[in-house]
């Protein structure tokens, strides 16, 4: 079948190899002159399988009346007059209980175990090197009210037989060594050592090389206009190159086509009576290299007051995280940068932040926390966007279910209640 990919992201690429690997013929489309340029190009760099929960959770709206008063906020609110904030803020709230919390809790751990298996076989199979380590990700508890709070997680993580360890003072700084220097700082923390890290932007990149030797074209710079349906089915996309909307415009004709645009798929989908409930959520990262090694971290280490990763990323460190609903906005405001500086100064003082690269993105959230990835009510049109943080964590495994959906096999795991269908 003749497949068109919208997006080329670590979702559209990903995606991409897949369907050429299962004999498709495949074109990704995007605007940027290159892939990884947007959400994928400066990420956090975690891989969280086992950290891996939804935002909406029992007692986030009260943190997060809390947080809107911090100076070092994890959470920044913007509003607005915009119906689609709105709605989707108030289903998040409905999502915030704990019946919701362990369904999707749940969903997530069930896609991202299989990530973690599919992104060990693709890295055998295509020897692809992106500054990765698999050391863990360590949740960092400065507070014992936050050690108890991880209760919760802790029994989902069990649930689902995912790896665990609760450590005390002593056993983080077993596994981040350069913890000793700030010890009086910590009381504890959950390690998930099945956690992998890596710079997104590399894999992506290469991974898109690997899928050109296979047979993907490629459309840089080009716009998408809209999708083209006749009769209930998808048969292509219109698309104009890239600064000339007037001129030059393309109908691209496909058999199936998937959506991977990340905060944009529900605008170019709303035409179609397709209500995708993903809102644009801001995060921050700051690229700092490395000037002492003995202080800086050996793999991800999530501030959990802060809610901000910091992450090894060979002689770099990836300060990235914050929540920011604002809408559709890219400016880089220095009370984020600030935040993100504090956090891991705080903890990891071994970079030279003057010399750090400062970037902002906006990570595609769904109200439940759980991507869209399946069929919609048009034929031959498939989704595969709303991982809001953890696209990079799932896109292995959500590219294998992509593959397998638009190929007509049945997936390796149950992949009905990750669909927009689950909406109603």
């Amino acid at each position: 079948m003749k497949v068109i990919v919208l997006g080329a992201g670590i979702l559209g690429v990903t995606s991409a190899y897949q369907l050429a690997k299962a004999g498709h013929e495949v074109t990704v489309v995007d605007r940027q002159p290159g892939p990884a340029l947007e959400t994928s190009f400066a990420n956090a760099g975690e891989v969280s399988f086992g950290y891996c929960s939804p935002w909406a959770a029992p007692g986030i709206p009260a943190k997060a009346m809390k947080w809107l008063f911090m100076k070092h906020a994890p959470l920044i609110l913007r509003p607005k007059f915009d119906v689609a904030m709105l709605s989707w803020m108030v289903r998040m709230l409905s999502n915030c209980t704990s019946e919701r919390y362990a369904i999707n809790k749940s969903r997530m751990l069930r896609l991202a175990d299989y990530s973690r298996i599919a992104l060990a076989e693709l890295r055998a199979e295509t020897g692809i090197a992106y500054d990765e380590r698999m050391q863990g990700t360590l949740q960092l508890f400065r507070t014992q009210q936050q050690l108890d709070a991880s209760a919760k997680d802790v029994k989902a993580l069990a649930a689902d037989g995912i790896p665990y360890e609760v450590l005390d003072r002593d056993g983080c700084i077993r596994v981040e060594p350069a913890l000793k220097h700030v010890r009086e700082k910590i009381v504890g923390g959950l390690l998930t050592p099945k956690d992998e890290t890596g710079d997104c932007f590399k894999f992506t990149n290469a991974l898109a090389a690997k899928a050109e030797a296979l047979g993907v074209r490629f459309a840089y710079g080009t716009t998408i206009e809209a999708l083209d349906v006749e009769a209930g089915r998808v048969c292509g996309v219109v698309t104009a190159r890239a600064g000339n909307h007037d001129r030059g415009r393309e109908r691209m004709s496909a058999d199936a086509v998937v959506v991977a645009l990340g905060s944009y798929s529900p605008l170019l989908l709303k035409p179609l009576g397709i209500r995708l409930p993903v809102y644009p959520v801001k995060g921050y990262s700051l690229t700092i290299p490395i000037t002492d090694a003995s202080r800086a971290p050996e793999s991800t280490v999530m501030d959990e007051t802060f809610k901000i990763a910091i992450t090894r990323l060979g002689d770099r460190i990836r300060v990235g995280g914050m929540a920011e609903i604002s809408g559709y906005t890219n400016d880089l405001g220095l009370a984020r940068r600030s935040t993100l500086e504090h956090s891991v100064t705080d903890l990891f003082p071994g970079g030279d932040v003057s010399k750090a690269s400062f970037w902002s993105g906006l990570r595609p959230m769904t109200p439940d926390g759980t991507p869209v990835i399946g069929p919609t009510k048009i034929k031959g049109l498939f989704l595969n966007t709303g991982h809001g943080t953890l696209g990079w964590t799932m896109s292995t495994g959500s590219a294998r279910l992509i593959g397998d959906l638009v190929s007509g096999r049945s997936p390796e795991i149950d992949a009905k209640d990750l669909a927009v269908s689950r909406y109603g």
